[in-house]
């Protein structure tokens, strides 16, 4: 038996046949006749020198030996599909896709993206705004702004904005805290998105570096920071701000951060996209201008003293 492979398209027919377990329903999603994809399937068979199907009364059914092709024709098949749409991203100089976070891209990206979309015409931003990690492959993603203490293994990883909180809140609100030991009655705002960051870098772990003790229990909790941040914007209590989503209501002092001592971690932003990727048009400009927009960020209150959250652990 010759080891030759049969016509492509005679393998997409049966394989479609076989997923829909109907010539007719392959045929439809093939855009050919019945007749075309049973004449397809049967060249196969001929080809093989053993039927694949069993043609029943109204019905087929695979078999043994299309029980054996189905599961790599579906494989391969899946294979040549991603392998095209990565050939087409590749391709392609016009489009960049990004993912990050939903605070981030509220409080960070969406409020400058109107710069860079004025600086770079012809680049068409698309944006996916999770908090699941996307896949690049899979989910046809070209950048991603990750969050976290990293694992890039195998990518191009770029370090934007090491990230440090302290207690933020309105002005208005700032006139009745004047000590940190006034924060012991206020409304305290928590963020669950950071709840896995090890150690924690929460209330708990500020008011341990500020000699306070423990942190008063109770208060609102967000499962997104930028909803925490909101509520802190209405005047709805204290939220231990990160500066990545907070720098602009800083610089324009919607909030006020009136305690000098801030907590740091090990986790940080990165500039996350495929190896090699980093050098496409659009990726590169997307990159040059990510780094152009946090550069002040990194000199925003130097001189305000930084505590890890590993020092004042539990």
């Amino acid at each position: 038996m010759s080891d030759r492979l049969p016509p492509l398209t005679a393998l997409r027919a049966f394989e479609a046949a076989a997923r829909h377990m109907s010539f007719a329903g392959a045929a439809g999603e093939l855009n050919v006749t019945p007749a075309a994809l049973s004449f397809q399937i049967k060249s196969l068979e001929e080809h093989l020198g053993h039927p694949l199907f069993r043609r029943l009364n109204r019905a087929v059914e695979l078999t043994e030996a299309g029980r054996a092709l189905l599961p790599g024709a579906t494989e391969g098949f899946g294979a040549l599909a991603q392998a095209w749409r990565a050939a087409r991203r590749v391709a392609d100089t016009k489009t960049l896709t990004v993912t990050a976070g939903p605070a981030f891209t509220a409080k960070w990206l969406a409020p400058r993206l109107f710069g860079f979309a004025q600086a770079h015409p012809g680049i068409e931003l698309r944006f996916s705004a999770t908090l699941r990690l996307l896949d690049f492959d899979r989910d046809e993603i070209d950048v991603a702004i990750r969050f976290g203490k990293g694992d890039d293994e195998g990518l191009f990883s770029r370090t934007i904005i090491d990230e440090w909180m302290t207690p933020m809140m309105t002005p208005e609100l700032a006139r009745k805290m004047r000590t940190p030991e006034d924060l012991k009655s206020a409304v305290l705002l928590h963020q669950d998105d950071t709840a896995w960051l090890t150690p924690p870098a929460d209330w708990g772990a500020w008011f341990r570096a500020a000699g306070l003790g423990e942190a008063p229990k109770g208060g609102p909790r967000f499962s997104q920071a930028d909803h925490a941040v909101d509520a802190a914007l209405a005047g709805g209590g204290v939220v231990l701000g990160r500066l990545s989503l907070t720098y602009g209501a800083l610089q324009d002092g919607a909030l006020v951060a009136p305690f000098p001592l801030a907590l740091t971690t090990d986790a940080h932003y990165r500039f996350v996209c495929p190896e090699g990727a980093e050098s496409r048009p659009q990726v590169a400009a997307f990159l040059d201008w990510i780094l152009e927009q946090t550069a002040e960020m990194a000199d925003y209150d130097p001189d305000r003293p930084v505590i890890d959250a590993a020092d004042v652990a539990q």
